[in-house]
């Protein structure tokens, strides 16, 4: 497979992606992101100071040599709220890309697929190169290309809970079906729940608590680079099919057969 991840007009090398909320400082997200390689980071629109004030999230990020600043809408509960914080964005000077978040339901913060749909629609025709992030339907997700969206995002696991792939058959389908880059995004809390999804086919993964909340956030960064890119060349390598029975790993036991 190619090195290049291509979303929109946007060309990366790293498939890990890294979310900034959670960290005990400032400092400790950036020395996590530097540790991690990424390329990507995605930051809320209702976290950060579009002004450029000296509190402002984005300093500090946007100091980071090959870092791209990815505006998402958390915490945005309709489409209207959504394009809102889209267009805030943009007027403000940020890259025009957004990850598309929109979680009316407050204790599992599931995505709505409606409103979901309906804003990519809108923001597509606006210009915007859109990352919906979805729960796992394929058939949402083949919506959302139709719609234009420049990737589908689906959850590993609902946000937060670390509990790894365990929507794994539904993302292996949209990864099969799809005709965009696919980002793993929610729930992956090891560095092997990564490495899993890119093994099964995804183009990159999104991991923030993780990271954010482990003993050793700069290691844990280390940790998944290291995790995503053994993935990326086994899954080059070619990973070899699993059987149902034992099978004879040295040729001179090829006798028993006869």
């Amino acid at each position: 497979m190619s090195n290049e991840l291509r979303i929109g007009p946007f060309v990366f090398s790293s498939r890990l992606f890294l979310g900034t909320g959670k960290y005990r400082s400032p400092e400790a997200m950036i020395a996590a992101v530097k540790a991690s390689g990424t390329q990507v980071v995605t930051a809320s629109l209702r976290r950060i100071d579009l002004r450029g004030t000296t509190e402002s999230l984005l300093k500090p990020l946007l100091a980071c040599p090959g870092i791209t600043v990815l505006p998402n809408t958390a915490g945005a509960r309709t489409a209207e709220e959504a394009i809102y914080y889209a267009e805030m964005a943009a007027e403000a000077g940020l890259p025009r890309w957004v990850k598309l978040e929109l979680t009316p339901e407050p204790r599992y913060l599931l995505p709505d697929p409606v409103e979901t749909l309906k804003a990519t629609e809108v923001l597509v025709k606006k210009g915007f190169t859109v990352l919906p992030y979805i729960n796992a339907d394929p058939m949402l997700a083949l919506r959302l290309q139709d719609a234009g969206s420049a990737t589908v995002m689906p959850l590993a696991a609902p946000i937060g809970t670390n509990k790894g792939l365990i929507m794994r058959e539904m993302i292996r389908i949209i990864i099969e079906q799809s005709r965009v880059p696919v980002v793993v995004d929610a729930g992956l809390g090891a560095p092997s729940d990564a490495a899993a999804a890119i093994e099964l086919g995804a183009d990159a993964v999104l991991v923030n608590t993780a990271i954010a909340t482990a003993k050793d956030p700069v290691a844990m960064g280390a940790a998944f680079k290291m995790a995503v890119e053994a993935a990326l060349v086994a899954r080059t390598a070619g990973i070899p099919k699993k059987y149902d029975t034992a099978q004879a790993s040295s040729p001179e036991l090829d006798f028993l057969k006869k």
